[in-house]
């Protein structure tokens, strides 16, 4: 598997993190629901901050994605319980939902709506997104809504976001790429015609940008990458060279490591206070 979170990073991450909050401070369920653009059921985890069930107050709401190839499984492998006790100890606490992002049969959809039944970007940003609005006590709209992804995952984060500037006011991707991959992570993947492949692409959108994030008021846009991380440090480099050259405003950095879950653990509680301080709390 090329871009999964591997399931033991995430548990030793999340226990680490888990060690530093008080006991029943964190509270993690698995919910479920009837998926129109999946044509089945899609899964997800969701973090509720110490306190929900009381505090009767509104929360911001990290998305975050998994890598790719996976399982119907995936979702659980992402740490949500650990990315939600940096964000109390921030003194932000927040929601957080991982949603199921392959199954069996489709193990590598690249988060992509690709027609009745498999449409996985429309089960995102419009079905969960509507589910945990109504389900949760959440702060509605995109001053309350953080897109975040790892690997594969970050793809997934970049084009939704870009697709769905009205609903996320927050994107990062972490060890991402910003065109659709074959499952090795080494070559494009042909999504079926040349608007099909152009419309996939984040570099498509820049030109773009600067009257997007005018239209849908500020948008923060971040990104970073392992240094030796051989298949998608030079993209992150190419799309940081573009936004500049279009005077878009981001954050991008390049950080010692490879693709692994090591640099994401290591960077998780800077990037995601980042993402906090730019939501409404």
């Amino acid at each position: 598997m090329r871009r999964r979170f591997p399931a033991v990073i995430a548990a030793a991450l999340a226990a680490t993190l888990a060690c530093a909050a008080p006991a029943g401070a964190q509270r993690v369920v698995e919910r479920s629901y009837r998926s129109a653009a999946l044509g089945g059921t899609e899964r997800y985890a969701v973090y509720l901050p110490a306190g929900y069930a009381t505090s009767g107050r509104r929360y911001p709401v990290i998305y975050a994605l998994h890598g790719l190839p996976s399982d119907a499984s995936g979702y659980r492998n992402v740490p949500v319980a650990a990315w939600g006790a940096i964000a109390e100890a921030a003194g932000r606490p927040a929601i957080v939902v991982a949603p199921q992002g392959a199954r069996a049969g489709d193990s590598d959809p690249e988060w992509h709506d690709w027609g009745p039944g498999r449409d996985w970007e429309t089960a995102v940003a419009v079905e969960l997104v509507g589910r945990v609005d109504r389900d949760y006590r959440t702060i509605p709209g995109r001053r309350g809504r953080a897109l975040i992804g790892t690997s594969a995952g970050g793809y997934g984060a970049a084009l939704i976001g870009l697709h769905h500037l009205s609903t996320f006011s927050v994107i990062q991707s972490w060890s991402g790429y910003f065109h659709a991959t074959d499952p090795a992570g080494t070559g494009p993947m042909d999504l079926g015609s040349p608007l099909a492949n152009l419309v996939a692409s984040a570099h498509a959108f820049v030109p773009l940008l600067p009257r997007w994030f005018l239209i849908w008021e500020p948008t923060y846009l971040g990104f970073y990458i392992g240094d030796r991380d051989d298949r998608f440090l030079a993209e992150n480099r190419q799309l940081d060279r573009e936004l500049r050259a279009a005077h878009v405003t981001h954050h991008f950095a390049v950080y010692s490591g490879g693709h692994s879950g090591a640099l994401w653990s290591a960077h998780a509680r800077a990037w995601i206070r980042r993402a906090l301080q730019e939501l409404d709390s």
